[in-house]
């Protein structure tokens, strides 16, 4: 059997992180099977899910991308994996590979968004707008997750009262669709570099 390009290169893939609540008390209880179909989308299409290594959104896109048999990476707030498990309570399952990177969480969002080709965001609170804005500066491309949470809402007048024009952001309600969307803003992206 012949390998095609990505499957010979896995430096090819994209690289997709998903970015969200680790406490989901305030997502909507459909929030699950969004982000579970999310991670499975962007296996479908190609990509490699990347996340914060973390519980609640994050961590269910993971586990959509392994239902998929996908590739899951997670970059940890944590110095080791003790740490990661002991002192900041994170799961270690549905990942293949963790990246310690013992910088906390900003430190670690900063890592986790520059390592990334784009960024899709659901249900998520204060940290999930950290790497939206990190994101946004970075001049990734990002995919908003419309759903029955107020995170897109938020966004949206954030974006409104900012005062600055941002065409790789693109908004839907559709998992697969939203993935797609943002394939395209990545492949624009990578063709202009």
């Amino acid at each position: 059997m012949k390998l095609n390009n990505d499957d010979q290169h896995g430096h090819n893939k994209m690289k997709l992180c998903v970015s969200g609540a680790a406490e989901t008390g305030h997502c909507p209880p459909n929030a699950l099977d969004k982000a579970k179909e999310l991670g499975r989308e962007i296996v479908r299409q190609g990509g490699m899910l990347i996340t914060g290594a973390t519980t609640g959104f994050p961590l269910w896109s993971a586990i959509g991308a392994k239902e998929e048999n996908g590739i899951s990476i997670g970059f940890s707030p944590a110095i080791s994996e003790k740490e990661h498990i002991e002192s900041y309570r994170l799961p270690i399952d549905y990942m293949d590979l963790i990246v310690y990177t013992g910088f906390g969480y900003p430190g670690r969002d900063l890592l986790l968004i520059r390592s990334t080709d784009a960024v899709l965001i659901g249900c998520g609170r204060i940290g999930t707008i950290h790497e939206f804005t990190i994101a946004f500066e970075d001049g990734k491309p990002i995919g908003i997750l419309q759903g029955d949470w107020d995170t897109d809402e938020t966004i949206k007048t954030i974006l409104e009262r900012g005062h600055r024009l941002n065409d790789n952001i693109v908004f839907d309600t559709d998992p697969r669709s939203l993935v797609e969307k943002v394939i395209k803003l990545v492949k624009k992206q990578k063709t202009k570099d």
